[in-house]
């Protein structure tokens, strides 16, 4: 059902014999920029133009999107691959035209029977499945993976921060971490290990974190322990043990890390791994001394709440690489797609 809304300037109206009926009710249609596809594959399929705004139905907010990321979870999306991604985002096609995972906005309306956020809100948000969020505005429950932004924090830095932490925390969390770990981040320059490597500083483990050179003062920054450059040193050939190991980019293979281990030790990638080895070397390394585990991540609202309060406290700091213009879209995944990101790729949309 459509209800009432007010929308700003930013949305321009079209003709008013363009209007639709619902319950006796005229609403004018208002058209946003968004980026939309209809099928999966590269760059080359996403265009801007102009669609429809949405109108929230009952239990949904209407979010004006400031800013959004492309991230590797986008290009997932927007590939629809691997394969096993197609089951949650649409077979044969995408079941959403428009791409984007998160994005933090404004709200712009509500619609009827929300309580827990009001038209003026600061909010940021994530959702692994697509959200359109490159778009200027979409929709999203109440109830959903949503929360206030905290005061002293941008749009930006609120954009930048839900997907890395996601997989992190939720990595994180099946370890069982405690203070006096040992811990290793390969791959700590991306979204997800920069995250890793902050959260894992929060609890009080004791982090090595394996970088490329032109990042060891930017990771030495987040308050790992140790750095190493992997573009100059052997991260194998320390001698040191883990109890965890996360492979934040998927470049390595339990096989690598395996004696770099401590007995009970845990290694997780947040790839499949060689012949998609991290789906099965869990099962066959189940009750061994050195442990494989591939989690799958859930409850974004939990992740969203504890990133809510390290945010607000000044204890995490999203890393930013660059930005891009809406239109510029395709060059932003371009850019992702080929690896050499650090941190968060912003997109700005209004």
């Amino acid at each position: 059902m459509f209800v009432p809304v007010t929308l700003t300037h930013h949305s321009p109206k079209i003709p008013a014999s363009q209007v639709i009926t619902s319950t006796a009710q005229l609403h004018y249609i208002y058209l946003m920029l968004a980026a939309i596809r209809t099928k999966y594959g590269g760059p080359e399929v996403l265009s801007v133009r102009e669609t429809i705004t949405p109108v929230p139905k009952d239990r949904q907010l209407l979010v004006r999107v400031h800013n959004t990321t492309v991230n590797r979870t986008d290009c997932g999306v927007l590939w629809g691959k691997p394969f096993i991604f197609r089951l949650f985002t649409g077979l044969p096609k995408p079941r959403q035209a428009s791409t984007g995972t998160d994005f933090a906005g404004t709200v712009e309306a509500v619609g009827k029977g929300v309580t827990a956020f009001h038209p003026g809100d600061r909010v940021f948000g994530f959702n692994d499945n697509n959200l359109g969020s490159h778009a200027q505005y979409l929709v999203v429950p109440e109830n959903g993976p949503v929360a206030i932004i905290p005061p002293n924090v941008s749009f930006e830095d609120a954009a930048a921060s839900p997907e890395g932490a996601h997989y992190a925390y939720n990595y994180i969390r099946k370890t069982k971490m405690k203070a006096d770990h040992d811990v290793m981040v390969y791959g700590a320059t991306g979204a997800i290990g920069s995250a890793a490597v902050q959260l894992l500083k929060h609890i009080g483990a004791h982090i090595t974190a394996v970088c490329n050179n032109k990042n060891v003062a930017l990771i030495r920054s987040l308050g790992p322990d140790k750095v190493i450059d992997y573009e100059t040193e052997d991260f194998t050939a320390g001698g040191e043990q883990y109890n965890f190991i996360l492979d934040a980019v998927g470049k390595s293979s339990f096989g690598v890390c395996k004696k770099l281990l401590k007995p009970g030790g845990l290694y997780m990638s947040s790839e499949l791994g060689p012949g998609n080895e991290n789906l099965y070397l869990p099962l066959t390394t189940r009750f061994a001394s050195r442990r494989v585990v591939f989690p799958v991540p859930t409850d974004i609202k939990l992740t969203l709440a504890w990133l809510k309060e390290l945010l607000d406290g000044g204890h995490f700091k999203p890393v930013i690489d660059r930005t891009y213009p809406l239109k510029q879209i395709a060059d932003a995944f371009t850019y992702v797609n080929s690896g050499q990101k650090t941190g968060n790729v912003l997109l700005k949309i209004n």
